[in-house]
């Protein structure tokens, strides 16, 4: 049997109680989901804007680039949530002061830090189950990615906006793929080195290839 370990991947404290195998949103978690929400749209408007890129000048696809990349970062979050709380463990999304302060400055700024925030998690927790939590996000990216490359085929019209946000999914996957420090890669390389390699290496041949089209 695997030995028992405390969840080290974002460990709030005060002995909140674990919610065995029910996903629940607090009022106060759906308001930081909000601000997140809000404060990635305004970088991905903010991104185009900086570029110079006008999209035939259409701000009606502009605002659903930047909608279909907010959705994948809150997405990303909310699926370690989810596989958090259906593992008994207390999770919620929470903002965080540096994160903010970052995503701002990214609005305003060529370099983009898009962190407003992170899932919080509580609870006592097997490595296999920080695995499955931490590979959770990166793959919704991967899925993302994949699913939009589709529909760049499917609706040609659309095609820089779903290469764009393919892209950045792929993007998203392979820096938390990353086996460092607090990062996801870490602990999905802790957990099966295997699963970790074939993720991070699909993830930097999609993101190079994507690199190519947009």
């Amino acid at each position: 049997m695997t030995p028992a370990s405390t969840y080290e991947y974002k460990v709030t404290f005060g002995g909140y109680p674990p919610r065995v195998n029910r996903v629940f949103f607090s009022m106060k978690e759906v308001g930081h989901l909000l601000v997140a929400g809000v404060l990635v749209l305004c970088v991905g408007f903010s991104i185009f804007w900086y570029e110079g890129y006008s999209l035939e000048n259409s701000w009606i696809l502009l605002t659903l680039l930047s909608l279909l990349l907010t959705i994948s970062f809150l997405t990303h979050e909310v699926a370690h949530k989810i596989v958090a709380q259906r593992k008994g463990l207390w999770a919620e999304f929470r903002l965080t002061l540096w994160g903010v302060a970052l995503t701002l400055f990214s609005v305003i700024s060529p370099l983009k830090i898009v962190s407003p925030g992170a899932v919080m998690i509580s609870g006592y927790a097997q490595k296999s189950d920080i695995g499955r939590i931490s590979i959770a996000g990166p793959a919704t990216n991967l899925l993302f990615a994949f699913l939009f490359i589709g529909a760049s085929v499917l609706f040609p019209y659309y095609v820089d906006i779903f290469l764009w946000v393919a892209y950045i999914n792929a993007l998203i996957a392979t820096l938390n793929l990353i086996p460092f420090s607090i990062l996801d890669g870490h602990k999905i390389f802790d957990w099966n080195k295997k699963l970790w390699g074939i993720s991070f290496a699909v993830s930097i041949v999609l993101t190079a290839a994507m690199l190519f089209t947009v």
